[in-house]
């Protein structure tokens, strides 16, 4: 193959890279646009059950309100995981502590 037909090539892989790259940022945007409105509609009509008038700061407010609760949630399910982690993480610690000293009292029983 010609250092010619090589560039061609790498220069196609690059294009349909890219062309991968935009069409997936852009259905990634149509999706968290679709999230949103969906939100925005759940808000309004909420707010129209409670025979309260919608706003744009209410909405925000919405968000930022779950957003604290799901902030909350992820912090107690990675601080279950970091203790989880951290109890096994030791307990390693320790079993191979215990091995390399049981591995360097064989060595010198071996030796003397």
């Amino acid at each position: 193959m010609s250092t010619e037909e090589q560039n061609y090539n790498e220069a196609e892989r690059a294009v349909n890279q890219t062309e991968n790259s935009l069409e997936n940022a852009a259905d990634k945007a149509k999706s968290t646009v679709n999230e949103y409105a969906d939100k925005a509609r759940n808000y309004i009509d909420e707010q129209k059950t409670n025979n309260q008038e919608p706003t744009k700061e209410g909405f925000f407010e919405n968000l930022k309100s779950s957003a604290a609760e799901t902030w909350e949630d992820t912090k107690e399910f990675a601080e279950k995981a970091w203790d989880s982690t951290k109890d096994k993480a030791s307990d390693a610690w320790e079993k191979t502590k215990d091995a390399a000293e049981d591995v360097k009292a064989e060595v010198r029983k071996a030796t003397n």
